[in-house]
């Protein structure tokens, strides 16, 4: 856990230079903590930590009650606070708590731990608050949130929408209050989040780092000033940081007269409705979104333009979208909803200006485009200045530059190089006939294709492994620190030395060695590695659309499973990892989407550059079992001896226990039975793109374990 009681001074709000949305959606939080709590998605190296964790400095202190280690407010107590019940005496003034929530934190860490030996021994609920009861009142921060173990994702959810945290441990309860603000940080190229956990965020923002070179230059200089000096640093944005925090305050103070207008009411429940959102989560955030802002800018109406903004910044990560395309909005369609159910802004009156530190009548002059921010007047380092009075290079907004991040991965070299359709498929080897990129067909659900054996990989939705959730299978000693306890093997390790421990009393005299913990079975994530022939064999675009369409179907599989995946392709002369194995189904998506095809098949080569990832990844991460999936008609006519060399490449990968299926994309009246040779050189399965639908009716029930042993 780390909080904000270090003696180095945190890195100023207002020194943090660009990002205006960023620093919006932290500043709507600290007027209205109801919003919900913001998601920040970026690439890294973009300040997201440093702009979250400077939050905590600004927000207003809160009033506890003394010796509570839940936060209790002294004026309405939690009845049910396992340290209460409490009495009137001394109240504690602290600053509000950033508490920072691991990736690889534990889950007694996070909820809590009960001590077993004295629950057992002596009946009573001896419990160790865990991080939920720190950040009670508080900011719960979770960096790369989209690392996060999903059994962790789970008890966050719960304690998010019931406002409370429950341990449970054999028949032992525990309960106490824990609100906070949830903020996160994600870089999307390492995977995207459960839609569940995405929509308990209030609010979204992307951040990209800045194009500009000047504001690149005060980046850079402002940060080589604090951490020269931190101290010293802090003291010249001293003045900036006091006036910000006095104006949350006044906004907090005017909050609750904010009047939000039917009209204004009616443009959130269109928008929300036109965007196709899910549930009514989105329209009550828009409101209290927009009500925050009309605060921030010490106006008491809510005008369009705060309609507008306010949805920018609470749809993104709400509207319904294939799992494979990047959160965002389309601000045209967004504009003539506003537009065609206008008079958001009727009953005010229009000679008064909203703001009178917004030139452009908006919150602090954000204009339709984007929102207030906090006054600078200028930094005391002498930083370049815009001519805004408000905030340094608010006219550099980062939002142009999105397009260049994770959302839009670069595509290889060689698909920049214009497309040669009228070139001969086949051509002499190493020709690169090379034809353009095709679509895809519509994705489809597939059916599950499982590594065989127990694993003890990560969670996940895949394969069979021993995991922390799931159905208790047995009992063991803990290696470690105790997990789940298994409450009869405990007792019967116990049993047989009470008489010579002294028992006397009712209590069972339990010492550790009698402790065991439950073995579960549950779920794993795998590596799922996909192998793409992209040959001149393949290229009628009808059957690479297809091929594509299967791909991608197994991509939104792999995404829903929880998997790492990689992609390699192989034409011409050789292969290419198109996509090293990473978490994010987007970017496979987006490389997938833009493959040409042509050339010779060098399915040797596309399987040694298998055998070669997955031994690098293996020496990453030994617990995540790889399943590798080839789609391909099983044609080899690249390089010397092709098929001898596949066959060979195909042992190779069989011989180290690799698990893995032959997507058979061989179509005609005349089929060779290729794909269904090298399945059996890999000793795996073969099935055809039909038999790869869940819902094919004449397919039947194969998963790679299941031909595994009939072979």
């Amino acid at each position: 856990m780390t909080t904000a009681h270090n003696t180095t001074p945190q890195y100023p709000f207002t020194a943090v230079v660009g990002m205006d949305d960023l620093r919006l959606a932290l500043l709507l939080n600290a007027v209205s903590p109801a919003v919900g709590g913001v998601l920040v998605r970026g690439e890294k190296g973009t300040a997201k930590s440093t702009a979250v964790r400077a939050l905590s400095a600004l927000m207003p202190h809160v009033d506890v009650v003394g010796g509570c280690r839940f936060a209790c407010a002294p004026d309405a107590p939690d009845p049910g606070c396992p340290d209460g019940p409490h009495e009137t005496g001394a109240v504690e003034d602290r600053p509000t708590r950033m508490v920072e929530l691991p990736v690889g934190a534990s889950e007694d860490r996070l909820v809590g731990a009960l001590d077993i030996e004295r629950a057992l021994s002596e009946g009573v609920k001896a419990f160790e608050p865990g991080l939920l009861a720190d950040a009670h009142r508080g900011i719960l921060y979770v960096d790369e949130v989209n690392l996060l173990h999903d059994h962790l994702v789970d008890l966050l959810l719960d304690a998010a929408a019931m406002g409370a945290s429950y341990v449970e441990r054999e028949g032992v309860s525990v309960r106490h209050a824990a609100r906070f603000l949830l903020v996160g940080t994600m870089n999307p190229e390492e995977g995207e989040l459960r839609p569940q956990l995405l929509d308990r965020f209030g609010l979204t923002v992307e951040v990209a780092a800045s194009r500009e070179p000047d504001q690149r230059v005060s980046v850079v200089r402002r940060r080589l000033a604090y951490d020269a000096d931190p101290a010293g640093f802090a003291a010249r944005w001293a003045a900036e940081e006091d006036e910000l925090r006095h104006r949350i305050a006044a906004a907090r103070e005017l909050l609750p007269e904010v009047t939000l207008g039917d009209a204004a009411l009616r443009q959130i429940a269109a928008t929300c409705a036109a965007f196709e959102v899910d549930g009514m989560r989105a329209d009550i955030v828009m409101a209290r979104t927009a009500t925050a802002l009309a605060a921030w800018a010490g106006r008491t109406d809510v005008l369009e333009e705060d309609v507008r903004q306010a949805a920018l910044l609470a749809l993104p990560h709400r509207r319904r979208r294939n799992p494979f395309d990047a959160p965002g909005l389309d601000e045209d369609k967004l504009d003539r909803t506003l537009e065609e159910f206008g008079g958001a802004d009727e009953g005010t009156d229009g000679d008064d200006d909203p703001d009178p530190d917004g030139p452009d009548g908006g919150p602090d002059g954000g204009g339709p485009d984007g929102g207030g921010q906090p006054p600078q007047d200028g930094g005391p380092e002498g930083a370049p200045r815009t001519e805004s009075p408000e905030l340094p290079h608010q006219q550099e907004r980062e939002a142009p530059q999105a397009p260049e991040g994770p959302e839009a991965p670069e595509a290889p070299e060689r698909q920049e190089q214009p497309a040669a359709p009228e070139q001969s498929q086949g051509g002499a080897p190493g020709a690169g006939g090379q034809k353009a990129a095709v679509g895809a067909t519509e994705p489809f659900r597939t059916r599950r294709l499982d590594v065989p054996g127990l694993g003890e990989g990560a969670d996940g939705r895949r394969s069979r492994a021993r995991t922390a959730h799931g159905r208790t299978t047995g009992a063991r000693r803990p290696h470690g620190a105790l997990g789940k306890l298994h409450l009869a093997a405990t007792v019967q390790a116990a049993a047989p030395h009470q008489r010579a421990r002294g028992r006397s009393g009712r209590g069972l005299v339990v010492r550790r060695d009698d402790l065991r913990e439950a073995v579960r079975e549950g779920r794993e994530g795998n590596l799922v590695l996909f192998v793409v022939d992209a040959s001149g064999s393949m290229a009628a675009r009808k059957r690479m659309s297809a091929v594509k369409g299967a791909v991608l179907s197994l991509l939104l599989d792999a995404y829903q499973r929880r998997d790492k995946i990689g992609m390699i392709t192989f034409r011409g002369t050789g292969a290419e990892l198109a996509l090293p194995p990473t978490s994010s189904v987007e970017a496979g998506a987006a490389r997938l989407e833009q493959l040409p095809t042509g050339g010779r098949t060098p399915l040797s080569e596309g399987l040694l550059r298998a055998h070669e990832v997955l031994r690098v990844e293996r020496m990453r991460d030994a617990s995540r079992r790889p399943l590798l999936v080839v789609v391909t008609d099983g044609r080899a006519t690249g390089g010397p001896e092709p098929v001898g060399r596949a066959a060979r490449a195909a042992r190779l990968l069989a011989g180290e226990g690799t698990a893995s299926v032959v997507v058979d994309c061989e179509a005609g009246p005349v089929r060779l039975g290729l794909a269904g040779e090298l399945a059996r050189e890999l000793q795996g399965t073969a099935i055809t793109l039909d038999e790869l639908r869940a819902d094919s009716v004449s397919a039947l029930v194969r998963t790679v374990q299941g031909n595994r042993k009939a072979a």
